[in-house]
C-alpha cells in the first residue's frame, strides 16, 4: 500500500461507506429554473425532505455542492436511535419531562420513517434493528451513575431498557444500559439510492452545484452555472450558509473515525457507547462480506487542535488494544454543530420567511436530520407539526442557553483577536516543508501557504470569507479550517464546508528557484 511519507498514513482519507456505495450520476445545474421548493444540501436532511415533498404536487429542486451524501451524512457512523448524545437525564433536567418525552417521541418516529422509506423504495442499505448500549469498563462511580440515571430516564420515556454487564464485545464490561429496537444502516447507500428512487420531472436533483448566493427576499439562489427561483428555500446544509444569528448559538466540533477489518468474530450488531472519560462510539460494519470494526471519538473545536493527526493514532490504539484487527483501512473525520441549549433549530427564523433551517444536531444528526425533514415537509405543506414549537429556531431561553452561549462566543472572539495579533508561523516561504501548511508573513501581509508533495506552492488568503477570522491548517485532513464558525477550505481555497459561500482568495507568488531545504515532514 502506498503511504503518505509525511504522516505514515495511507494516502486515502475516506469513510468506510464509500467502499460500498457506487457514486450516483446527477447533472450539475446549468440553467435558470423555477420551483416551489429549493433544497440546498444532499445529505439525509435534504434528501428525506425531497422524498416527502415528492409525494405532494410540488416542484422540487435539490442542489448538492459535491455528490449526494458526500458531506456529513457520508462521514457519520450510520446509527439511528431515540436517545441523545447529551443523555436523556441531562436533557430532562434542563427542559423538563414533557419536552424530553417529545424529543424521544420525535426521534423514535424518525427511525420508523427511515425504515419505512427503506421498505417503500427497496433500498439496499443494510438497515437492521439493533440495540443501543451505554457501558462502563470499570467501577468508575461517575460513569456508572450516568448509566443508572440514563436507565431511569429511558424507562420514564417509554424506551425498552435494561441493565446488564453481558455484552458481545471482547473486553470486560462493568455495567451497561441496553436500549432495544434502535437501528443501523449504511447512510451513504441510503441517501444515494433514495435520490435515485425519487428523481423525477417534478423532483430534480443536481450535483456539483455549490450555492454561491441566497437572496431570501426574492427567493433567488445562485450556483456556479445556474439560478433557481423558489417560494421556499430549505437550508439542509448542516449549518446555515452565509451570515445567520444561529451561528452565535452553535459550537462547531470535529470528531475522528477509523475502521479496520476484524480477524475474528469479536463484535455483533449494535451501537456501543462508552461512558468513561474517553468517550467512543463503536459498531460493526460489513463491507463486501468482510466484518469491520468502526470507532469514532476525539472531539475538539474545529480549527483549534494543534495535532489533529494524533486523534487517529489514539483511536487506532484503542482498536488494537480491544480487538484483533488487520491494517486500518479507513480514516475520516466529520463535523458537528452543538446548540447552546441542547436542542436543534428547525424551521423558520421569522413568521412568513421563505427560508427554513435545520441545524444544531450535535452528534445525533442522522436521526435529527430525519426529524427536521418531517417537520419542514409539514410546514411547506401547511400541516401543523406537533414538534414545531419544541425545535423552533425562534426560541431563545437565556437560562438554558446562557452558559454555553457565552462560552462559545467568547471562544470565537478570542480566536478572532489573538490570531490577528500573534506572530506568523513562518517568516519565509522556504520554511514551509513539503506536505505542510503555515501562515507566512511576506512584506507585511499574512499568507496561507501549503507545499504539496511535488514541492509546488499553493497560496491563498488566510482570511475566512465568512466573518474574517484567520484560518488554521489541519495537517490531518490537509485543509484550512476556520476556528470561529467552522468553515473549511481546500489548499486551493475551495469551500469544503460552510457557512462560507465563497472560497479563500488565491494569491500569486513567483516560483521558487530551487527545492527548499526544509525537507519532508517526518524526515
Amino acid at each position: 500500500m502506498d503511504l503518505d511519507d509525511n504522516t505514515g498514513f495511507a494516502l486515502a482519507r475516506r469513510p468506510i461507506w464509500e467502499a460500498a456505495s457506487p457514486k450516483p450520476d446527477f447533472p450539475a445545474l446549468a440553467a435558470e429554473i423555477n420551483v416551489d421548493v429549493a433544497i440546498i444540501g444532499g445529505g439525509i436532511t435534504g434528501m428525506t425532505t425531497a422524498a416527502l415533498l415528492a409525494q405532494s404536487n410540488l416542484r422540487v429542486a435539490l442542489l448538492e455542492a459535491a455528490q449526494i451524501g458526500s458531506g456529513t451524512t457520508g462521514h457519520s457512523t450510520g446509527n439511528l436511535y431515540a436517545t441523545v448524545d447529551q443523555n436523556l437525564h441531562k436533557l430532562s433536567a434542563k427542559w423538563g419531562e414533557l419536552k424530553t418525552r417529545q424529543v424521544v417521541d420525535s426521534r423514535r418516529r424518525a427511525v420508523d420513517l427511515v425504515e419505512g422509506l427503506v421498505q417503500q423504495h427497496n433500498i439496499q442499505c443494510g438497515f437492521s434493528r439493533q440495540p443501543w448500549t451505554l457501558y462502563s469498563m470499570d467501577a468508575d462511580p461517575t460513569a456508572n451513575d450516568t448509566i443508572e440515571h440514563e436507565y431511569q430516564a429511558a424507562m420514564r420515556f417509554g424506551l425498552q431498557a435494561r441493565i446488564s454487564n453481558d455484552l458481545p464485545v471482547p473486553y470486560p464490561v462493568h455495567k451497561a444500559l441496553i436500549v432495544s429496537n434502535q437501528a443501523q444502516f449504511h447512510p451513504l447507500s441510503y441517501v444515494r439510492q433514495l435520490a435515485s428512487a425519487i428523481r423525477s420531472g417534478r423532483c430534480e436533483i443536481y450535483e456539483m452545484s455549490p450555492v454561491t448566493d441566497v437572496d431570501e427576499a426574492t427567493g433567488l439562489i445562485k450556483t456556479l452555472q445556474g439560478r433557481v427561483h423558489a417560494q421556499h428555500i430549505v437550508m439542509a446544509t448542516h449549518t446555515p450558509l452565509g451570515i445567520s444569528l444561529l451561528h452565535t448559538e452553535l459550537g462547531v466540533y470535529r470528531e475522528y473515525a477509523v475502521a479496520a477489518p476484524l480477524r475474528e468474530a469479536q463484535l455483533s450488531g449494535g451501537i456501543f457507547w462508552s461512558a468513561g472519560p474517553e468517550k467512543h462510539s463503536t459498531r460493526l460494519v460489513d463491507i463486501g462480506g468482510t466484518p469491520h470494526v468502526l470507532i469514532i471519538g476525539g472531539k475538539h473545536k474545529t480549527g483549534q487542535k494543534e495535532d489533529a493527526q494524533a486523534e487517529y493514532l489514539k483511536l487506532e490504539a484503542v482498536l488494537r488494544r480491544n480487538f484483533n484487527i488487520g491494517d486500518v483501512a479507513y480514516r475520516w473525520s466529520a463535523q458537528q454543530y452543538r446548540p447552546a441549549d441542547s436542542l436543534p433549530y428547525i424551521g423558520r427564523m421569522t413568521s412568513g420567511s421563505r427560508l427554513l433551517h435545520a441545524t444544531g444536531f450535535a452528534a445525533d444528526g442522522l436521526t435529527y436530520g430525519t426529524v427536521a425533514a418531517m417537520m419542514i415537509a409539514d410546514d411547506i405543506n401547511g400541516v401543523n407539526n406537533q414538534y414545531a414549537e419544541l425545535y423552533t429556531p425562534r426560541r431563545f431561553n437565556p437560562i438554558k442557553a446562557a452558559p454555553t452561549f457565552i462560552k462559545e462566543n467568547l471562544n470565537v472572539a478570542s480566536y478572532y483577536v489573538k490570531d490577528y495579533l500573534k506572530a506568523p508561523e513562518a517568516k519565509e516561504i522556504s520554511e514551509v516543508a513539503r506536505g505542510e501548511g503555515r501562515i507566512v508573513e511576506v512584506s507585511g501581509n499574512k499568507l496561507a501557504v501549503y507545499r504539496d508533495e511535488a514541492y509546488q506552492l499553493h497560496v491563498v488568503s488566510p482570511v475566512c470569507t465568512h466573518m474574517k477570522c484567520l484560518v488554521h491548517f489541519n495537517q490531518a485532513e490537509r485543509t484550512w479550517d476556520c476556528p470561529c464558525h467552522g468553515s473549511r477550505f481546500s489548499v486551493e481555497g475551495t469551500v469544503l464546508e460552510g457557512p462560507a459561500l465563497s472560497g479563500l482568495k488565491k494569491l500569486a507568488l513567483p516560483e521558487e528557484p530551487v527545492k527548499p531545504s526544509g525537507g519532508t515532514v517526518g524526515e
